[in-house]
C-alpha cells in the first residue's frame, strides 16, 4: 500500500496517492449492519501550494470507473466491489454494499489514475449494531411467540419420530410374519418327505 497524508471530514476519510486527493466514506450514515449501504469514493486532483489539511474535493476527475475498484476487508473476509459514477458529480463514485457485521472495514482503493497507480488502504467510519437504530425494542410477547413457535415445531419433530418407530415396528412384524410363513412351508415339505419315505417301507 502506498502511505499517504490522512485526515478527516464529515465523517470520511482523505487521504492521497502522488498528485490526487481520495475521500471516502458510508453513503447513509449512521451505517448499521444488515442495511444496504455504498462506500462513496471522491478523487479530485491536489491542488498546488495548499496544505493538505485544507485541501477539498474540487474538479472532480471523471471516467474512472472502469481503472479503479474497490477492495473491501473485514478481517479475513474480502469482496471486490466495482464502481458506480456518479452521474450528477464529476469524480464521485459509489461502491455498494450489504454490511453483515458490526465493526471496522478496510477499503483498498486498487487500479489507475491516468498515469497514476493506486494502492491505498482507507478506512471507512465503523459499522454499528443494528440495535442501535431498532425502535421500540423488540417485546416479551414477541419472545414469547418465539418460543412458543420453537415448542410446536419440537411437538411435531417428536410426532414424526413416533409414526417413524411406528412404521418400523410394523416392516418388523412383517418380516417375522414372512419369516414364519417361510419356515411353515419348509415343515411341510420335510414332512411330505418323511411321509414318503414311510409309505416305500
Amino acid at each position: 500500500m502506498i502511505p499517504g497524508l490522512v485526515g478527516m471530514a464529515f465523517g470520511h476519510t482523505v487521504d492521497s496517492v502522488g498528485e490526487y486527493r481520495l475521500e471516502i466514506g458510508w453513503m447513509n450514515e449512521p451505517v448499521v449492519s444488515y442495511e444496504t449501504n455504498g462506500i462513496e469514493l471522491f478523487v479530485s486532483p491536489l491542488e498546488p501550494g495548499l496544505e493538505f489539511e485544507k485541501q477539498q474535493f474540487k474538479d472532480g476527475i471523471a471516467g474512472l470507473q472502469k481503472s479503479l475498484k474497490m477492495q473491501l476487508i473485514f478481517k479475513n473476509e474480502k469482496i471486490m466491489l466495482p464502481l458506480a459514477a456518479d452521474h450528477n458529480i464529476p469524480g464521485k463514485y459509489y461502491a455498494f454494499v450489504n454490511p453483515t457485521i458490526s465493526g471496522y472495514y478496510q477499503a483498498n482503493i486498487l487500479g489507475q489514475i491516468g498515469d497514476t497507480t493506486v494502492s491505498i488502504s482507507m478506512h471507512p467510519p465503523k459499522v454499528e449494531e443494528r440495535s442501535y437504530i431498532e425502535f421500540p425494542e423488540p417485546s416479551d410477547i414477541t419472545l414469547n411467540q418465539l418460543i412458543d413457535g420453537h415448542t410446536t415445531l419440537l411437538g411435531e419433530i417428536n410426532d414424526l419420530k413416533e409414526s417413524v418407530d411406528k412404521l418400523e415396528e410394523e416392516n418388523q412384524q412383517i418380516n417375522l410374519s414372512y419369516a414364519g410363513i417361510g419356515l411353515g412351508i419348509i415343515g411341510i415339505a420335510i414332512a411330505t418327505f418323511a411321509l414318503s419315505k414311510t409309505k416305500k417301507n
